[in-house]
């Protein structure tokens, strides 16, 4: 699957000599936040990025880079993919975008188990992760058949650094418990993330 961003981080940081300090924080998103977001859902403004990083993951599929760069994670048993913060990002708009990714994962049938926040200190800069985790619902299943995993589980990450926002990954992990379906298709679940009005 590749650490891509991990070593991304170590080249910015180095290696600490001593352990970093880390605190970790649950916390809810605003009211006012959660209004301007719908808002932004039904704009141009949000089409505009998700057919951007929609169309930038497909190239990247294919070998062709292009800015936002986005990077993609492939194994049998977690997909994703994670894109950075490069124009024609700003700050607000790469936080709607992410905010944005976990209302569409919700409209799936999934549910929010945690939203927390991560600060570490690392060489005299701080590193921020905000990260949503999200289960197919509970359910029990008829006599004789298999649990649904949807897509597995689902994380939603935002990583800043002094304050500067960095990247968002999404990663969608799979059961290989036996009580439980297949997951159906990642592509699939990027495919219905990113098509248009599917937050409505």
């Amino acid at each position: 699957m590749g650490n891509f961003f991990d070593d991304f981080l170590k080249n910015i940081f180095g290696s600490p000599e001593k352990a970093p300090m880390k605190v970790r924080e649950n916390f809810v998103i605003k009211e006012s936040e959660r209004n301007d977001l719908v808002d932004w859902m039904g704009s141009e403004n949000c089409e505009f990025f998700f057919a951007l990083v929609y169309k930038n993951y497909h190239f990247k599929r294919t070998g062709i880079n292009d800015n936002p760069q986005v990077h993609v994670f492939d194994s049998p048993y977690a997909n994703g993919f994670a894109v950075a913060y490069q124009p024609p990002f700003d700050q607000k708009s790469f936080s709607r975008l992410f905010l944005a990714f976990s209302q569409r994962i919700l409209a799936l049938g999934y549910e929010q188990v945690s939203l927390d926040r991560k600060f570490e200190e690392i060489n005299d800069q701080v590193k921020v992760s905000e990260k949503f985790y999200f289960k197919p619902p509970l359910q029990l299943p008829a006599e004789g058949e298999l649990i649904s995993q949807l897509y597995g589980n689902v994380a939603l990450e935002k990583v800043s650094v002094d304050n500067k926002p960095s990247f968002i990954k999404l990663l969608a992990t799979v059961y290989s418990d036996r009580l439980y379906q297949d997951a159906k298709p990642f592509d699939q679940l990027m495919d219905r993330i990113f098509e248009k009005h599917s937050d409505g």
